[in-house]
This record gives C-alpha cells, structure tokens and sequence, in this order.
C-alpha cells in the first residue's frame, strides 16, 4: 500500500518513519531542500512541495498516486494572509487526489473547530461561526471540503501536541496576567498521535471524525506551574478570574472505536 505523507515535520516525519517501518511504501514531502536527503534515508520517497506554488510542477503528481494521503500542513494562526488561502489550497490537494479515485485522505485537523465554552464536546458540537478562533474556522470550512469532495475521508481532532522536545509550558513560561486559570487543558503526546493514525490506517475507519486527546484535563494554572518546576523554568502567573463555562474534549468515540488505549493518559505525567 502507498501512503504519501504531506507535511514531514514534528509529526509527519515520525509518522513516515513508523509506517516505513510497518512495510508501508511511503512518499513524504518537505518545503526544505535539505530536508530532502534525511527522507531518502529513512527509506522515504522525497518531495519538495512548497504550496500553493508546486501545483504548477508536473514532477509532484507522483506524489498524489498513492492509496492514502495524510494530510498535515496546518494553516497558522498569525498570518492572516495564509489563513485565508487555506481552503483554496486543501481543495486542490483534494483535485488532486481526486485523479485517483480510490485515494483515501487522513486530514490532521484540530479541536481548535470547537468553542472555548460549553462543557464536555463531543465531535458533533462542532458549528460553523462558534470556532474558538479564526484558524478553527478555516479548518472546519476545509473539514466540509473534504467530506463533500467523494474520497473516502478520515477527520482526526487533534488536541494540543506534546512530547519529545516539544511542550507548551516553553510558550508560557515567566508570563504574568495569565486568563483562564481554571480552563481544562486538551492535550496529546506524540507517542499517541502515531499510535492513533496507525489504529486508524490498518483497522481501515473510513469517513470517521474522532477526537484525538488524552484523558486527563488538569487545569491550566496547575498544569503550567507543576510544568515549570519540572523542567526548571520560571512559573507563569495567572489571573485569579471566577469560574467559566469551559469545555472539555471528549475522546470517548476514538476509544471505543479503536479500542485503544493511551500511552500517556495524563498530561500530568511529564516527559523530556
């Protein structure tokens, strides 16, 4: 089976690795040139696509010949010039998969398409005009794309991601003024982002829309301090604000779905 990987950074790039590993025939693509070399070496077929640029490059349709595309570039939040050509760009990425009608699309979408508010979220409260930001909204209009465009489609909600060299406190860490004390995080290791996918690949769930987070939800001021002390890095200070009505992302569906099991269930539980 050929899986082509579009989008080899944090995730993608592990990913690749893991499905080479599983006997998979893999295409992976980058923005770096010197990026190329490291995929040819982890056995992964190299593709320079920059976006929206290479549509115009004949020698990147191979890339789009493959069985499952794992689509993983996401569309920032600051620039809001790149937000708003996203969706245009998803939907010639989807044109041109659509050349091989069997094309199963994994798209790495995430929980950013749910309100900042309303409790436990399940993967049907997410509405058009109630994203928590403008990013969630650009994804949820690509999420449709996607679903209307004919290809079989998985939708995988990721949470904020974590682990190996990569956690949020970085971000935060000596900040004073901090909103949100009580806000419930909604996080996922990286460890289970793979895990996941690779459930989701050979147990073939096909046109699903899953939560992908862990189980636990510490809250905010308390996951960022007890962080702080962990890797020795100043605390961030947080506004002493009343309760909200804030929400928390359920991931009962892909446990039941999948079967599966968490290897990092808390992000209490701190790693390097």
């Amino acid at each position: 089976m050929n899986i082509s990987v579009l989008g080899c950074g944090w995730l993608g790039f592990p990913l690749a690795q893991r499905l080479v590993k599983n006997n998979f025939s893999v295409k992976g693509s980058t923005t770096s040139e010197k990026k190329m070399l490291l995929l040819h070496q982890n056995g992964i077929k190299p593709f320079l696509i920059q976006l929206p640029g290479s549509f115009d490059n004949p020698a990147i349709r191979p890339f789009f010949d493959t069985d499952i595309l794992f689509l993983n570039i996401p569309p920032g939040r600051s620039n809001k010039e790149k937000l708003n050509e996203y969706p245009a760009i998803v939907k010639k990425v989807i044109g041109e998969c659509l050349k091989n009608e069997n094309c199963w699309t994994i798209f790495a979408s995430s929980t950013s398409v749910y309100s900042d508010t309303g409790g436990i979220t399940f993967e049907d409260d997410a509405q058009k005009g109630n994203a928590c930001r403008p990013s969630g909204e650009v994804i949820l209009e690509t999420e449709e794309t996607i679903k209307q465009s004919g290809l079989d489609y998985t939708i995988l909600r990721f949470g904020g991601l974590y682990g190996y060299g990569r956690h949020p406190i970085h971000y935060l860490s000596g900040k004073k003024n901090l909103p949100d004390p009580l806000k419930p995080v909604n996080l996922i290791h990286q460890t289970d982002c793979l895990n996941i996918v690779m459930e989701i690949i050979l147990q073939k769930k096909r046109n699903e829309i899953y939560n992908v987070v862990s189980d636990g939800h510490p809250p905010r001021n308390t996951f960022y301090q007890s962080a702080a002390a962990y890797f020795d890095l100043p605390e961030p200070e947080f506004l002493e604000n009343g309760n909200k009505d804030y929400r928390i992302v359920c991931n009962k569906k892909l446990k039941e779905d999948l079967l599966y099991t968490f290897s990092y269930p808390n992000p209490m539980d701190f790693t390097p």
